[in-house]
């Protein structure tokens, strides 16, 4: 969330009822009430979204990562809104709505105080908001007391009674715990999960999170989880996938189910469905995702790198950059050529990239089969690679993991993964 004036907080009381705006300055709605995912071990609440109300009167989600601005009086989303109706999940609780006016307590001193406000910050160089201070009143209220007692504003860990802990809760809590782990291996321990607990656990993690951890299971488990979701969140989910995952897995699916999917995905993301599932699995239209960096040869430098910073990208497909006159969408205008990311460091940011791509570097056919794909990677040591069709467009690129995953075993999942003796686990996202 960014502000033409950075602030160092946000109460959330100031923004009930604020107007969102599309990019193009469009009014689509206004916020109702903001989401926030509780943690254990005294940790505070992240805010993951907002609660808007459009204009049919249906109120849908907006992941504060689609948030660009709050200016005065208004919030400016980044993209398209889902129009699909919000709903509640276990580890959510709605800020205006559960959390203010709630009787919490003084770590200090036990004294119950009424929740009058809350204050969020944005983590340092991190996209995450997390409950920062909370605005509370001594003694209890009411319309029958007169003198409603002190207002003070506390640290969130100054007081108790929010935390998932407190509250009590089975699966939320054990959901909570796994969120430090990567997304293999959280996949991991749900695949080890009995049926009704792993059900349970990816019903309530988020769109974005439970996407992730779907590409790391085995096909049987993805199929398994996907199809006891409600079909209008099943599709939210496959569109958080990355495009080639997401096709593998609507490819296994009955005829009829994988149609009425693609039907409810947002009409762009079904139609890179529809081209990825065209191609032989094999191949390297199969395992290519749609949605490489691409640039225009006016484009600079600095403008490459602005998009390779991108933390939502895998460290493939943030290797390097593909110059393409436009459109520049997949399927593409003409393909000019590649950009790695090391040439990006050597050359000024004002630069533009037409000056200085790879034309060497022969791009790949969507029906290069396996294994020439595994023979390109190996010859020119790349992590990342081209995919071109007979008309000059880039189609997608083919990343080394996704080749990867089709060179291993079947079972490879089912292998535990041990440390050397004295490493520590990694638990970052």
């Amino acid at each position: 969330m960014a502000s033409s004036a950075p602030r160092a907080r946000i109460f959330v009381s100031h923004l009930a009822g604020l107007a969102v705006f599309d990019p193009n300055g469009d009014e689509v709605g206004r916020v109702r009430d903001l989401v926030a995912m509780l943690r254990i071990g005294g940790r505070p609440p992240l805010l993951i979204g907002l609660v808007v109300e459009v204009t049919t009167r249906r109120r849908v989600f907006l992941p504060i990562t689609r948030v660009t601005g709050i200016e005065t009086g208004q919030v400016i989303t980044g993209g398209a809104v889902n129009l699909r109706r919000f709903e509640q999940r276990p580890t959510e609780r709605l800020m205006l709505g559960e959390l203010l006016d709630r009787r919490v307590d003084l770590v200090e001193d036990g004294e119950q105080v009424t929740v009058l406000d809350i204050a969020v910050r944005q983590l340092p160089a991190r996209r995450e908001w997390e409950i920062d201070k909370v605005f509370v009143r001594r003694g209890r209220s009411g319309p029958l007391r007169r003198n409603k007692g002190e207002t003070l504003t506390v640290p969130w860990s100054a007081v108790t009674g929010f935390t998932l802990n407190e509250e009590g809760q089975g699966a939320e809590s054990l959901l909570a715990t796994f969120e430090t782990l990567r997304p293999a291996d959280l996949a991991n321990v749900l695949h080890h999960l009995p049926a009704k607990r792993r059900s349970e656990v990816a019903a309530a993690l988020d769109d974005d999170r439970l996407a992730d951890v779907l590409e790391e299971l085995p096909e049987d488990d993805q199929i398994e989880i996907l199809g006891k979701l409600k079909e209008e969140r099943a599709a939210d989910v496959l569109e958080a996938m990355d495009p080639d995952d997401a096709a593998d897995l609507l490819a296994e699916l009955p005829e009829e189910e994988k149609e009425r999917l693609l039907t409810l995905m947002q009409p762009d993301d079904a139609a890179d469905m529809r081209r990825l599932m065209a191609y032989e699995e094999h191949t390297a239209g199969g395992l290519m995702t749609t949605e490489p960096i691409v640039l225009r040869p006016d484009a600079t430098v600095a403008d490459a790198l602005a998009r390779v910073r991108n933390p939502d990208l895998s460290p493939a497909l943030a290797a390097q950059v593909y110059v393409c006159r436009p459109p520049d969408e997949t399927p593409t205008g003409r393909y000019l050529g590649t950009i790695h990311f090391q040439r990006l460091l050597r050359d000024p940011p004002f630069t533009l990239v037409g000056s200085i791509v790879d034309t060497d570097l022969r791009p790949l056919a969507p029906t290069t089969p396996l294994p020439q794909l595994t023979s390109y990677f190996a010859t020119y040591d790349m992590v990342a690679a081209p995919v071109v069709d007979e008309s000059g467009s880039l189609l997608g690129a083919v990343t080394v993991d996704d080749v990867l995953d089709h060179l291993l075993p079947e079972d490879w999942r089912e292998t535990e993964f041990h440390e050397e003796p004295g490493a520590e686990a990694g638990h970052g996202r």
